[in-house]
């Protein structure tokens, strides 16, 4: 049999294997790039080695000045020692034993601050006017609120803020005493921000009111209250007339005050502001901060003469309510936008009460209507509505859009005095 001439290529020895018959991969490409690496790598080694060397050598250098700059000497030369000044003996030493202790010495009992000549020490005035300061606890359907009065008579009426108790179902008064009453609204007035309670005690501490016209800037005064609710109660502050007569404008009407820079916070609402010789001469009503703590604004506090409230809280106390003060005869609350687009409603002062015999109720206005606009002022809440008749007259004709059953309507309603109810 004869022997056939292959031609095989240089890997192939003519015998099968259990293994692949392909060609090896070149592993040349792997080889190189683990080599550039490996280089890569020695190259940063390199480099730190030489950074630590200079640091070294650096710090070794830094070590051989200050030991040059700080040396020492076990013995003085003989120019020392004529230089020497003998070391003088501590008057006291401090005591190391472990058991040293604070001592206290007794202290002298606080002299009286007696801030003018011929006023009351501050003491004397926090004395005589805590037990007429009450602190005031509001209930609504949705919320809780809390304010400060003081006592007008012996006989129960309260003197605080209209804020304070507006739109409250129950009214408590807590006294300096702990005691707790329930309160009755004697009347309220928006616009001067006073409002008059009631509670059934006869024992009670009035305080001493003085004549607010009198007062000059510069003036000491003090106020006392309930900054930031019950829990702080009684809180004592001193400051002085920053200014008087300062017309401040809050929604939509400007009231005029008493400026000072006696701490008043939130809870101080209602409280009073006392002159150096015990008289309260204002009604803490606001503070400016509270509006602008963005601007760092403090020390800028309100309260109402003492001349202004005895003005309105005589009218209220005698007849429920403040002559003079025009309404419109309707009673509303603000619509979210959700209802607004839920129900297609516009933007207006939701209606939720027509006071019968108002013009408005004569006119076909009705509960669930929407006031739109006053003349040209939108409405859509009733501070907006307060407001806009702020500076109108009992009697005054104005003009209002109505929204009724899908449509609007332009309607003139007369102004009637506002003589509420307050049951």
């Amino acid at each position: 049999m004869s022997e056939r001439n292959h031609n095989y290529p240089d890997w192939d020895d003519s015998v099968y294997g259990t293994g692949p018959t392909d060609p090896p991969k070149s592993r040349g490409a792997l080889v190189a790039l683990m080599l550039i690496l490996i280089i890569f790598l020695c190259g940063i080694v390199t480099m730190l080695s030489l950074m630590n060397i200079r640091l070294f050598r650096e710090l070794k250098t830094d070590k051989k000045q200050q030991e040059l700059a700080i040396s020492f000497t076990t013995e003085p030369t003989e120019e020392m020692v004529e230089q020497m000044v003998p070391a003088q003996e501590p008057a006291a030493a401090v005591s190391s034993a472990p058991n040293a202790t604070m001592n206290l010495q007794a202290a002298p009992k606080g002299i009286d601050n007696i801030p003018q000549n011929g006023g009351m020490s501050l003491q004397d005035i926090y004395t005589q006017n805590i037990p007429s300061v009450v602190s005031i606890t509001c209930q609504s359907s949705h919320s809780a609120s809390s304010g400060t009065g003081v006592i007008l008579s012996a006989d129960g009426y309260i003197v605080t803020n209209a804020h304070v108790v507006e739109n409250s179902s129950a009214i408590s008064v807590q006294l300096t005493d702990d005691r707790i009453f329930n309160a009755r609204l004697v009347g309220c007035d928006d616009i001067s921000d006073l409002a008059v309670l009631h509670i059934d005690c006869t024992d009670l501490t009035p305080a001493q009111f003085g004549d607010s016209s009198t007062l000059r800037v510069g003036d000491t005064v003090v106020a006392i209250g309930d900054p930031l609710g019950a829990a702080f109660r009684g809180t004592y502050t001193n400051g002085i007339v920053s200014a008087i007569n300062r017309d401040v404008d809050t929604n939509g009407r400007t009231m005029t005050l008493i400026q000072t820079n006696a701490a008043l916070n939130s809870g101080n609402s209602g409280g009073p502001l006392i002159n150096c010789y015990g008289q309260v001469i204002g009604i803490n009503t606001m503070k400016i901060g509270t509006f602008t703590d963005t601007a760092g604004v403090e020390g800028l506090g309100f309260a109402i003469p003492s001349t202004q409230v005895k003005e309105i809280v005589d009218q209220i106390i005698s007849q429920g309510y403040v002559s003079g003060r025009p309404t419109l005869g309707i009673t509303g609350e603000a619509l979210s936008s959700f209802y607004q687009h839920y129900y297609r409603m516009p933007a207006g002062l939701y209606i939720t009460e027509v006071e019968a015999g108002s013009d408005a109720a004569r006119k076909g206005i009705q509960e669930g209507d929407m006031l739109l606009y006053l003349g040209d002022t939108r409405i859509t809440s009733m501070d907006d509505l307060k407001s806009a008749i702020y500076d109108c007259q009992v009697g005054e004709v104005v003009e209002v859009i109505v929204y009724h059953k899908g449509q609007q309507y332009k309607l003139e309603l007369t102004l009637s005095e506002d003589i509420p109810n307050y049951g």
